[in-house]
């Protein structure tokens, strides 16, 4: 029996090749030069199937996980440039080390690359002293509540969401981290693909739940007929009072949600919440 395809393309490094074609051509369709000279560093653990075995396994106290650790580097658009796996016990300032080393290989251009805080120290200045590379931190400040997003950071953590969409990549499924690195290269490849087959094309970024689909026209004489055909076009929808109204044109909000209640009452509609309406079920 043959070598598996997956393997095969893996060893020889096919779905990195193909990622940086596709990465070229984003880039200038986007008005870039081809190569980036500009990136953003950053992990992220994720929890292992228990097929995984223990030595390539590890421990993460900060997020309390078991897995192994995606160290990645992305352009300024988001796009994967180079990736490591490793287990998750492995701190972020040591695995940048061979990262960067990586990331310099393969990219003479680049020349500045963002990070978090967990990159600051003596990575900065061994980046800097033996890899011409400039290590700039971006500080969250200590007196910021809740979710804030952090100048250039939230690109690599955008990366990060783009990713865990693919049922593969939620946990780690495979035994030995670099075939893990190619599912990481294969997923990019797919996005990349969808994403240059827009942009030649034209069109806008879909929506990650579909478009409304259109109102209906309204053609009933009186407000409460208007109101059964809204609700009607649309019956899995709770909708509000003020929603609406806004649609009807009304001005007079209070006066049209007693008048909603009333329908209500009267048995055309039903009251399921605080002002939220939809259709009566139909009795079988």
């Amino acid at each position: 029996m043959g070598e598996a395809p997956f393997l095969r393309w893996s060893r020889r490094g096919l779905p990195e090749r193909l990622a940086g074609r596709l990465r070229g051509r984003l880039r200038i369709l986007a008005g870039r030069g081809e190569l980036p000279t500009a990136g953003c560093l950053d992990s992220q653990t994720v929890r292992a199937a228990e097929t995984v075995e223990a030595p390539v396994c590890g421990y993460d106290a900060g997020k309390k996980l078991k897995g192994q650790k995606r160290h990645v580097v992305v352009d300024t658009l988001g796009l994967l440039l180079c990736v490591i796996v490793t287990a998750a016990s492995v701190q972020d300032r040591d695995a940048a080390h061979p990262v960067l080393a990586l990331l310099r290989e393969k990219f003479s251009t680049l020349r500045l690359v963002w990070a978090d805080g967990s990159y600051a120290g003596r990575l900065q200045a061994w980046a800097g002293q033996v890899l011409a590379l400039a290590v700039t931190i971006v500080r969250r400040s200590d007196d910021l509540r809740g979710f804030v997003v952090l100048p250039r950071r939230w690109v690599v953590e955008r990366t990060f969401a783009w990713l865990v969409r693919y049922r593969r990549l939620v946990r780690v499924y495979e035994r030995r981290p670099d075939h893990h690195e190619a599912m990481i290269w294969w997923a990019t490849v797919h996005q990349m693909t969808r994403r240059l087959t827009r942009e030649l094309a034209g069109r806008p970024p879909s929506s990650r739940w579909g478009d409304p689909p259109p109102l209906p026209h309204l053609f009933s004489p009186d407000r409460r007929g208007k109101v059964l055909q809204l609700l009607a076009a649309q019956p899995w929808r709770a909708w509000k009072g003020s929603e609406l109204a806004a649609i009807l044109g009304i001005e007079n909000v209070n006066s049209f949600r007693v008048q909603l209640s009333q329908c209500s009452h009267q048995g055309y509609i039903n009251k399921i919440g605080p002002a939220l309406y939809g259709p009566m079920p139909t009795s079988t």
